[in-house]
């Protein structure tokens, strides 16, 4: 009698199961792919065009055809060994791999597959080149050798640790404190709208330490240049609209192409947030404080980046543990 009650109760789940595979397992990847790109309400808009992006470059042209029950781990090495042959980036490999894994994890949870077709399979390995950061003096030439919203933005950028969309949204309203600015929000490249921050829900924000010289930049350029709404940054030839991001892109490879500065081989203008982290982690701020001030999703990405701006940690640390062991045995004498 309970191996007839326990069927009986299995025969509801086990038939739905059999209705999902029936359905899903003969759907082809491309459109599978696209029901689940709609559930992805989380994404901004630039991420969505990141999503777009990766799927009509790498994944649609190599899969798309593919019914999704045909989907095992020889299928997932052969699509990164012909993206391999075919010479693409490692960074494109490795993002085009996660949005591959996180469509079959969706397919292997509705029990497509009998086996987890990305399980044992070692992603592209991606390793990020070493940050260029510019010195203290380098600084002081780069932050001077563009317009006053160059100036701006360099301050902010290496001051505070903002992005450049989210220096592009600076606020006098934001100033919560003579030492405390409040990022809430950032000028988002593809809709050239205020929105949201990267890795933050709408109406989240980031407390950030907020420098003097920084300070003092901000209501200098406030008081030459006004704001609108309190936004510092607009459109240079519409005030209306937002401040656009090829303009500092513009400025900055005219001061690399004049030679006007003294800029370290391979900085990009993203060395100037990068300064701010250098800066804190040299003067002993916490990784932890620096993870949050400057936005990451997870605290692996700050380590991971900037880990050797703390050098010889091991042998500090060995030193400094050692000075109370030293009292204990000179006490035990």
């Amino acid at each position: 009698m309970t191996e007839v009650y326990n069927a009986k109760r299995a025969a509801p789940r086990g038939q739905a199961k059999a209705e999902r595979v029936a359905r899903y397992g003969a759907m082809r990847f491309e459109e599978y792919a696209a029901q689940w790109k709609a559930g992805q309400r989380d994404l901004g808009p630039a991420s969505v065009v990141h999503l777009e992006s990766l799927l009509n470059i790498h994944l649609l042209p190599l899969l798309g055809s593919r019914r999704m029950n045909t989907f095992d781990h020889k299928v997932v090495e052969g699509f990164l060994q012909t993206m391999e042959r075919n010479g693409t980036g490692l960074a494109a490999q490795a993002n085009a791999f996660d949005k591959l894994k996180a469509i079959l994890l969706d397919a292997n949870r509705l029990g497509l597959f009998d086996d987890n077709p990305v399980a044992g399979i070692k992603p592209p390995q991606y390793d990020p080149k070493r940050v260029v950061i510019p010195s203290p003096a380098q600084l002081q030439q780069i932050r001077t050798a563009g317009d006053d919203s160059f100036l701006l933005v360099a301050d902010l950028m290496s001051g505070c640790g903002m992005r450049n969309g989210e220096a592009f949204a600076v606020n006098l309203n934001n100033i919560v404190a003579d030492d405390v600015y409040r990022i809430t929000e950032q000028v988002n490249r593809t809709t050239c709208q205020y929105e949201r921050l990267k890795h933050r829900k709408v109406g989240e924000y980031r407390d950030v330490p907020l420098p003097a010289r920084v300070r003092e930049t901000i209501k200098w350029y406030a008081d030459k240049h006004g704001t609108v709404d309190g936004y510092l940054l607009r459109h240079p030839g519409d005030p209306s609209r937002t401040f656009p991001h090829y303009h500092i892109a513009n400025q900055w490879q005219r001061i690399k192409k004049a030679g006007q500065a003294d800029i370290p081989d391979g900085m990009v203008v993203y060395g100037l947030r990068h300064f701010f982290a250098s800066n804190c982690l040299t003067h002993g701020i916490p990784i932890t404080d620096v993870a949050e001030w400057m936005g990451h999703k997870t605290i692996e990405i700050t380590f991971k980046i900037y880990r050797h701006l703390m050098p010889g940690s091991i042998s500090k640390a060995a030193k400094t543990l050692n000075l109370d062991l030293a009292v204990q045995a000179e006490a035990r004498r």
